[in-house]
């Protein structure tokens, strides 16, 4: 049997930057394995050897099975290690770890997206799993927004989303170039018509972002068991050893990241 604390070696193919400080990099195991599956809104742990692990979530479709992407903000000792390996560096890989989103549970109904910042990478699967599949589904919005339109990632993605779910973005502060929306995401609730008894939204960014994009869906009417948020940014370990995620005695890395509003209402406030 594989020892699950041993990583499995793998390579960067490809590196796509999304931000000034954001990069995406595209990995492929090194073993030979080409079947590499998961569930949208599960994570990695990627480790820069020398320099140490940290959690990611996968951010490309899972319909790609021989290779995976992680979109990566440089912010600490792993992340600046990792932004200095080039294409073939190798890396280790332990994963597909977690809860993902409640796909089964989606189907034939409507889907609110809310995203802020990074925090659209692990929906980003999510997407895509929903366009290769879009006779299951009822009506599909996007809501995303970042700080400027240089922190917007998936620039590229958003024209072909367009085609096949309703994306509306906008910007804490915009520049020249912007010409869409100002401000924090939860003013796109004003483009969008959702009926809060037949969908179902599901949510990943900041936590000011999603507290108050929680008390906005409240406000509509969403029922508890109809929100569902990604709390990945409070991991560390993975296995739940390290006690790092621990919220209320709730493991964020082994019973999430992704957790229904109603598993976690109690103690919301200190999980964002």
């Amino acid at each position: 049997m594989k020892n699950p604390y041993i990583p499995k070696l793998a390579r960067i193919t490809d590196i796509r930057d999304e931000t000034p400080d954001t990069k995406t990099f595209c990995i492929a195991l090194s073993d030979g394995q080409r079947d590499f599956r998961f569930s949208p809104g599960q994570f990695v742990e990627l480790t820069v050897f020398g320099y140490g692990e940290a959690p990611f979530s996968i951010s490309s479709s899972p319909m790609c099975t021989d290779h995976f992407e992680l979109t990566i903000r440089k912010m600490g000792t792993v992340t600046s290690a990792l932004f200095r390996l080039g294409i073939n560096s190798v890396i280790g890989i332990r994963g597909p770890l977690g809860k993902g989103w409640p796909i089964e549970k989606m189907k034939n109904r409507d889907v609110l997206i809310i995203g802020g910042g990074i925090g659209l990478a692990p929906l980003r699967p999510l997407i895509e799993y929903i366009i290769a599949n879009r006779k299951d589904f009822g009506k599909v919005v996007l809501m995303y927004g970042a700080r400027t339109p240089a922190d917007l990632v998936y620039k590229y993605e958003f024209s072909r989303w367009s085609q096949n779910i309703e994306v509306h973005l906008t910007v804490d502060v915009g520049d020249e170039t912007w010409k869409g929306r100002v401000g924090v995401v939860t003013v796109l609730f004003d483009e969008i018509d959702v009926d809060p008894k037949t969908t179902i939204a599901l949510q990943c960014g900041p936590p000011i972002m999603m507290h108050f994009v929680t008390k906005k869906l409240k406000e509509l009417g969403f029922p508890d068991d109809s929100i569902y948020l990604s709390l990945e940014r409070l991991m560390k370990c993975g296995m739940g050893f390290c006690g790092r995620c621990t919220i209320s005695g709730r493991y964020v890395c082994k019973e999430g990241p992704v957790f229904c509003y109603s598993e976690i209402r109690g103690f919301l406030e200190r999980a964002v």
